[in-house]
């Protein structure tokens, strides 16, 4: 069973930079698709960014700009380089990640998540 850990929040001051991690314990090269989301408090999970093994990337409107997502599939990881960052980026973000499993089905994972604060 494949595992994927978040790894690089902490708090940050508005228009600073912060670069996500999350490792798989596998090859992330089965994945065909990989993606952050976020949560912040009273807020439900929404989608971030998005990118396909074919390296097809979907930001979500409010980050366009100062996000990049990227995967390493040598490195069995993905990033979020997020930059220009404000307070409203605050927020618990995950890693997820789709493959097509042995069967036919489709298996999502989820990692635990890592804290992003953006305050002064």
């Amino acid at each position: 069973q494949v595992q994927v850990v978040e790894s690089g929040g902490g708090l940050v001051q508005p228009g600073g930079s912060l670069r996500l991690s999350c490792a798989a314990s596998g090859s992330i090269s089965s994945f065909y698709i990989m993606g952050w989301y976020r949560q912040a408090p009273g807020k439900q999970r929404e989608l971030v960014a998005s990118i396909s093994t074919g390296g097809n990337m979907h930001y979500e409107d409010a980050v366009k700009g100062r996000f990049i997502i990227s995967r390493d599939n040598a490195k069995n990881t993905m990033y979020l380089q997020m930059s220009s960052l404000k307070s409203e980026d605050t927020a618990v973000y995950y890693c997820n990640a789709h493959r097509l499993e042995t069967g036919g089905n489709i298996g999502e994972y989820w990692g635990q998540g890592t804290q992003v604060t953006v305050s002064s």
